[in-house]
């Protein structure tokens, strides 16, 4: 019998309890965790598209999207039987046991948990070592435009058509727009990152004044590709998750046509359910639009012949061969 400030949801077959269903999530719109629940079953079928058979970071905001979540990567023990996990490896060399969103009901039961915007890693629990995604993360600088987003994004898109890549964009949900695009799961983690960083040089070469592949906040300037998005254990929130912001902000998939005049403050909880009725899931289609990574990895190798080697790792993962020295630019040694 459920308790009283609980409720049991009979999802797919699968029961599942939610705790404090009444709890305030967002304060600014009044939304409460039922709220979060109705919504991602309005959008179960796209929410799932995009997280399943993923191993996920659950992102966990226990006090409400205004206060600090915090990152749970392995499992909790007390977990329902027909909950799928996956063991995958941190550059660490540690490794965990993550849980798998392969089911409405263990969407609703993370959301349960907090999971406002949904984490999942690159890969499947089929291959835990070997991407089958490519992500494209414009992240602006404080100086950029919303406007200079949207423009390098539609490079962005023309970029991977070139190298044989289809591209699906989305809003972020908060200042960007990411691109995901599915590849061949036969790469590594190392390699997948090199192409990324491939296409963020090539975006950058067209549109120098709008594009910076600098690791370095200090060197920045208008949007930055954020290439190591890309590497092992880094994640991406999902396309329909919510995000942290005030007017509980979605992260919504845009055809094409539409990057050019989005605006994200546009979709919310409140109205991507409408959407999600009038222009279906967008994502659909994503798997079977799986691409070759190979005319962006001889990208990559030509770009090197030319002088332009690896780029800066995050700081947590161990130095790389052929990795330009971690310093920041202005705390270097001069040459004398």
């Amino acid at each position: 019998m459920a308790k009283k400030n609980e409720l049991t949801l009979e999802v797919g077959g699968r029961e599942v309890r939610v705790s404090n269903p009444d709890k305030v999530f967002f304060p600014t719109k009044g939304r409460t965790k039922i709220d979060m629940i109705n919504y991602f079953l309005h959008v179960a079928e796209g929410a799932v598209r995009n997280v399943f058979n993923r191993p996920m970071v659950m992102k966990r905001f226990v006090d409400g999207a205004e206060k600090p979540p915090f990152y749970q990567k392995r499992a909790p023990e007390n977990r329902p039987e027909w909950l799928k996990t996956a063991i995958i490896t941190f550059p660490s060399g540690r490794f965990a046991e993550e849980v798998v969103v392969d089911h409405p009901a263990a969407l609703v039961w993370v959301v349960n948990l907090g999971c406002i915007d949904l984490n999942p890693w690159a890969v499947r629990t089929s291959d835990v070592d070997h991407p089958d995604e490519l992500r494209v993360d414009l992240d602006p600088t404080p100086q950029a435009s919303w406007d200079d987003v949207r423009r390098v994004a539609l490079i962005a898109g023309e970029v991977l058509r070139d190298f044989g890549l289809t591209g699906f964009p989305k809003t972020s949900g908060s200042r960007g727009i990411h691109i995901n695009a599915r590849v061949e799961p036969k790469y590594t983690f190392v390699q997948v990152r090199r192409g990324a960083l491939a296409l963020a040089r090539e975006i950058e070469r067209r549109a120098p004044a709008l594009a910076t592949t600098a690791w370095w906040k200090e060197e920045r300037h208008g949007v930055f590709v954020d290439y190591n998005q890309n590497a092992r254990d880094r994640t991406v929130a999902s396309a329909y998750s919510i995000r942290p912001t005030p007017d509980a902000r979605a992260s919504c998939p845009l055809r094409w046509d539409e990057v050019e005049t989005v605006d994200p403050a546009a979709y919310t909880i409140d109205t991507m359910p409408a959407r999600y009725d009038a222009v279906g899931d967008l994502t659909r289609g994503i798997d079977e639009a799986v691409g070759s990574l190979d005319a962006l990895m001889a990208l990559s190798e030509r770009q090197e012949s030319e002088g332009q080697s690896d780029a800066p790792w995050p700081p947590n993962y161990p130095k790389m061969e052929g990795e330009p020295p971690r310093v920041q630019p202005s705390r270097r040694k001069k040459t004398p």
